[in-house]
């Protein structure tokens, strides 16, 4: 038998296995679980914005390139020197995570072409950072308005991310530190901590104003329960309970003494043995 009639069809076989194998890695691609990516067809011109590519393995045109972007949560850490309301430089560490919108990463490709967080992210959290620091005082920020402070950051940092324009969401944004120029720092903690000892003292002299008023109370209802009293014992009531108890001294089997005068009330004195 004659092998050689096939071997054309030989070599073309492996002249076309060896065509695939070269061109695969233009052919195939892989979505990993946290990606998403958007195909652009060159040929065309054309940014297919509306298909998402879901994780898997794809067969493309060697011909079409794709962008693929980590879809999972991300985060980055800023530090920078921002102004208070009156001018005092201020450093502050920021930290905020982020993820891009899975269904809109083609919005994201056209607009900021795969480079959304050093075009989008961080430069947006940087002047949210900058604008609402601005509006308060170093005292504030490091101190009693700090959570109002990074609050706001955060709302208004969100809110521009998660536009039409940007297609991010925020999950978080934190200030990590506050780092204030030394005599700065000592002069706010100095006034803080004199406001504290005069808010003890205040509380001090309320609770001894509360007590003096108790005992104001206090003595006038024992004053008024004294006249009360005294108002109502007459020398009619002292000499019928004078003969209440002499009765019941006279009546009880103990031994007693009777002394026999003329006394005011004219009741016998009756002195018993214990």
């Amino acid at each position: 038998m004659d092998n050689r009639k096939y071997l054309p069809f030989i070599l073309i076989g492996a002249v076309g296995l060896f065509v695939i194998i070269s061109l695969s890695s233009s052919l195939f691609f892989k979505v990993e679980p946290a990606e998403r990516a958007v195909a652009f067809y060159t040929l065309s011109g054309e940014l297919d914005k509306d298909n998402i590519i879901t994780p898997g393995w794809h067969i493309k045109a060697p011909w079409t390139s794709i962008y693929t972007y980590d879809v999972s949560e991300s985060k980055v850490e800023e530090s920078m020197d921002v102004l208070d309301k009156n001018g005092l430089s201020i450093n502050v560490d920021v930290s905020v995570r982020f993820t891009p919108m899975k269904d809109k990463i083609g919005e994201i490709q056209e607009n900021f072409k795969g480079n959304y967080i050093n075009v989008l992210v961080i430069p947006e959290v940087r002047s949210s950072v900058r604008q609402v620091m601005g509006r308060y005082t170093a005292e504030e920020i490091y101190s009693t308005k700090r959570a109002e402070v990074e609050t706001a950051i955060k709302t208004e940092t969100e809110t521009t991310l998660a536009s039409s324009q940007n297609n991010v969401i925020m999950k978080a944004l934190l200030i990590r530190s506050i780092n204030l120029p030394a005599q700065i720092k000592q002069a706010i903690e100095m006034k803080l901590q004199q406001e504290q000892e005069a808010l003890a003292y205040e509380f001090k002299l309320q609770k001894e104003q509360s007590e003096a008023e108790r005992k104001r109370i206090a003595a006038e209802g024992e004053a008024q329960a004294n006249k009360i009293v005294n108002s109502s014992l007459t020398p009619e009531l002292l000499k019928m309970r004078g003969i209440e108890a002499t009765q019941t001294l006279a009546n009880s089997q103990n031994s007693k003494v009777v002394i026999i005068g003329n006394s005011k009330d004219g009741l016998p004195l009756i002195l018993g043995d214990n």
